[in-house]
């Protein structure tokens, strides 16, 4: 049996992405803040929990070592944790609270995840990262500059500690992946009851990221590559 942690998992994209990999067969491990959502949504899919704040990077070191000690190393990794800054944080108009509260959350705990989480990964030479990012934090194509500056700026982050993790760990060939997802708008606490997107809509190509056939002498990007972000199943520039 597989084990699978995901931050974010008692809601929304992670919480999609814990049910599917708990009906595949995997044990999981949903990490969030809010303790009676977390352990209620535990219960219903019979999955183990921690709880923590993710803005504490201490706490949050300690959660990950905690899991670590408790579960052992995973094979699965999915960070589905993250929040939207205030929708006049433009960058001249954002202060200090706001940008490191975005920051945190968005961009220093998943760092955080990694640096704990993924390191026996990678030793192990078996496991999979898969970070929920954002096209609108993309330096290319539409849509991609001005305002919501905290929360463009955390995910152009993710995207390249997303990219330099891949390359640091020779890109898949050494057994770990590590790859970055845009969601889409998908009805979430975040996207609101009006996105075009349901959740789970906005969770498969995390879950199909989690699951792929993996091939470093494949013959096409979905079997092949890893540090990239991903949208529908297919390979956006960065």
């Amino acid at each position: 049996m597989s084990l699978a942690v995901i931050t974010g998992g008692s809601r929304g994209l992670g919480f999609e992405v814990a049910k599917a990999l708990v009906a595949q067969g995997n044990k999981v491990v949903l990490v969030a803040k809010d303790v009676e959502r977390l352990a209620r949504v535990a219960q219903e899919l019979g999955c183990d929990y921690r709880a923590v704040d993710l803005a504490d990077l201490d706490a949050a070191k300690n959660c990950f070592m905690q899991i670590l000690e408790d579960f052992g190393t995973p094979q699965t990794l999915v960070l589905a944790h993250g929040v939207m800054s205030e929708k006049m944080s433009k960058t001249l108009r954002t202060n200090n609270e706001e940008w490191r509260r975005v920051m945190a959350i968005n961009l220093d705990s998943v760092f955080c995840a990694m640096n704990i989480l993924a390191a026996p990964m990678a030793e192990a030479r078996n496991g999979r990262v898969i970070v929920f990012s954002a096209c609108l934090g993309r330096m290319s194509g539409p849509g991609n500059a001005g305002g919501l500056a905290p929360y463009r700026i955390s995910k152009a982050g993710v995207n390249a500690l997303v990219r330099n993790l891949a390359h640091e760990t020779g890109l898949g060939a050494r057994g770990l992946l590590v790859d970055a997802v845009c969601p889409n708008h998908s009805r979430t606490d975040m996207g609101g009851p009006d996105a075009p997107l349901s959740a789970e809509q906005g969770a498969q190509t995390a879950i199909w990221l989690a699951t792929r056939e993996f091939n470093v002498a494949g013959s096409s990007d979905q079997e092949k590559v890893t540090g990239v972000l991903w949208e529908e199943k297919q390979v956006i520039d960065w």
